[in-house]
């Protein structure tokens, strides 16, 4: 598998106040919660902070003790059992808080994967080709993950900090304003190392996070093609692969933790220049008499609580950073482009439609600087059977794309029944095919649920009808619970019996109208005669659209399509085409030549 480049230096800081802006909404609505606790975390490091002041009541105790002999013992007890009091409110509070502040983190971890799983249904196809589905999946699991956890932790460390500071900043003017002022000369310094770490690390966070999606997406991909990967023994080329990717996101991840790691060395740094100067400076106090001893001890105290949410900022900004680059991947999957609310549409009811398909000058590419189909038009009459053959990449399967609406037409229409498909609902189109592809998907379950997929109400009766019209009755009958077997990667299911489950499947929908885009490619020959004749009898009545290399399968068809280039180069039935010896003819017969 080829490998895809990543440059970590590409991924430019975006605006994480926007984000954390965006963030901020999806809080609104747990605000409740939030100011409980806000509350919380205030009545807890208001206990803390009022340890320091009666802790300075026992050295005023003590002093006097030394000094006069007074031993003070109900006011050291009283003391004590209040310091005590004080600091379990504390530890409450705080626990408290943070399981509140938690809870409120996994609901919104919970919202944000109910709007993803919401989103995916509403993406264009588009967006699905353009992306990597291991990328795709990292942004769901990955980085919601990173977001719930890191916002808890940042919800928790925030308030606390905050009210840390400002309860201890009060504490310490009440004591003395001077002194408060040597203590807080250092914040700005603090703030502006913050600021230029934060500005330097945060490319390397997002890098990380868009590396990781990378990653995953390899992992997706070497996982599914394991039996291509063993056939062409490109083990050692995969861990090769497997192992720059590793080195790309160890290099960003070391490089985001490692500058965000200073954060907290720097604060500790600045934290303990102002706690040298306002020891010193009160020693000199002190001698001089103008504070006692009780004064400087809390001042001191003061100092190093004042210190610990300067610090405790640091590592919060880490985990902001992180949180805001997780929360970006999250937020630009949820403002992709959507599919056009169709709330005006039509419906046309199923059981009214008839079948008539017009294709009226219609013109589609991919992207806007390669067209893939050139002004098509075709005249399908109800209940014909039309072919669709051609090379490899001639447009086969675009045409079934934009029938389905899977992908709107550049210009032109396709009308059913009168009405073009663009005034229908995608619903509404959607369920007027039966679709099967030459990729068969099952999911994970029984049989019956698989079965049941397209038509909730089947019964198990008229699934078996279904299976007898496949032939996998039997082999459906002979398995342990029958219905109830259950399907998996690692069921005992061939490619060729998940095939014909699928066409079972579109069986029991019921539609008006089939698409069949190689549904007998997966089968062995004998098979495919008995699916075919299944098929008739199932497209009888039934506008069908099939798309065959198997040209021989398609000899009935009422109409055929040679599809080059995006061009109708060609167009009828079997023996008319045969007999104008042109391309058609001349792809029938090199499947029969030796």
């Amino acid at each position: 598998m080829p490998g895809r480049s990543i440059n970590p230096n590409a991924y430019k800081p975006k605006d994480m106040k926007k984000t954390l802006k965006m963030l901020s909404i999806h809080l609104k609505p747990h605000l409740p919660y939030i100011i409980i606790g806000i509350l919380l975390s205030i009545a807890g490091t208001v206990s803390m902070i009022l340890g320091p002041r009666y802790l300075g009541y026992i050295t005023d105790y003590s002093a006097d003790f030394v000094l006069t002999g007074n031993k003070h013992i109900e006011d050291l007890i009283r003391t004590g059992i209040i310091l005590i009091c004080l600091y379990t409110a504390g530890a409450l509070g705080t626990y408290l808080c943070g399981f509140f502040m938690t809870g409120v983190s996994q609901k919104v971890a919970n919202e944000m994967r109910s709007m993803i799983s919401d989103k995916i249904n509403k993406l264009p196809l588009a967006y699905f080709d353009s992306r990597s589905f291991g990328d795709v999946l990292s942004r769901v699991t990955n980085d919601v993950d990173t977001v719930s956890q890191n916002m808890n932790q940042a919800l928790t460390q925030t308030l606390s900090s905050i009210t840390m500071f400002i309860g201890v900043f009060i504490m310490m003017f009440t004591l003395s304003w001077q002194m408060t002022l040597i203590a807080i000369v250092t914040i700005p310094l603090s703030l502006v190392c913050m600021i230029i770490v934060i500005k330097i690390s945060q490319k390397y966070f997002r890098a990380q996070q868009a590396s990781l999606g990378v990653l995953n997406g390899h992992i997706e991909e070497t996982y599914a093609g394991q039996l291509v990967i063993k056939a062409f023994n490109q083990e050692e080329e995969e861990f090769k692969q497997f192992d720059e990717y590793n080195k790309i996101l160890r290099t960003c991840g070391w490089k985001s933790q490692f500058l965000s790691g200073l954060m907290m060395p720097i604060m500790v740094f600045i934290g303990n220049l102002s706690y040298i100067s306002i020891c010193t400076i009160g020693g000199l106090l002190i001698i001089n008499g103008t504070f006692g001893l009780s004064y400087i001890q809390m001042f001191i105290q003061y100092t190093r609580l004042l210190n610990q949410p300067l610090q405790q900022m640091g590592q919060i900004a880490n985990v902001l950073q992180l949180c805001a680059a997780s929360s970006e991947r999250v937020f630009e999957f949820l403002n992709e482009e959507e599919m056009t609310i169709e709330k005006d549409k039509k419906v046309l009811p199923k059981e009214d439609v008839l079948g008539n398909v017009i294709f009226e000058n219609v013109n589609f590419g991919y992207t806007k600087d390669r067209q893939i189909i050139f002004d098509f038009n075709c005249n399908v009459k109800a209940g014909n059977k039309i072919a669709i053959v051609g090379p490899t990449g001639a447009g086969k399967t675009t045409i079934v794309n934009l029938l389905m609406r899977f992908y709107e037409v550049n210009s032109g229409k396709i009308i059913v029944d009168g009405i073009s498909t663009s005034e229908l609902t995608r619903e509404n189109v959607a369920s007027l095919f039966g679709m099967v592809l030459q990729d068969t998907w099952l999911f994970e379950g029984s049989i019956r649920d698989n079965l049941k997929f397209g038509n909730k109400n089947a019964t198990d009766e008229e699934i078996f009808k279904a299976l007898e019209a496949c032939h996998m009755d039997h082999f459906v009958r002979s398995l342990p619970g029958q219905l109830d077997y259950i399907l998996d990667e690692n069921a005992n299911v061939s490619q060729g019996q998940k095939q014909l489950l699928t066409i079972a499947r579109t069986m029991l929908e019921n539609a008006p109208m089939l698409i069949l885009d190689e549904a007998t490619s997966s089968v062995d020959t004998r098979t495919e005669v008995l699916i075919q004749k299944a098929m008739d009898e199932l497209m009888k009545g039934r506008t069908s659209f099939v798309i065959a290399h198997r040209l021989s399968t398609i000899k009935n068809a009422d109409l055929i399509l040679v599809l080059k280039d995006g061009n109708v180069i060609e167009q009828g039935n079997h023996e008319e085409l045969l007999s104008k010896n042109g391309f058609y003819a001349t792809l029938y017969n090199s499947q029969f030549q030796l």
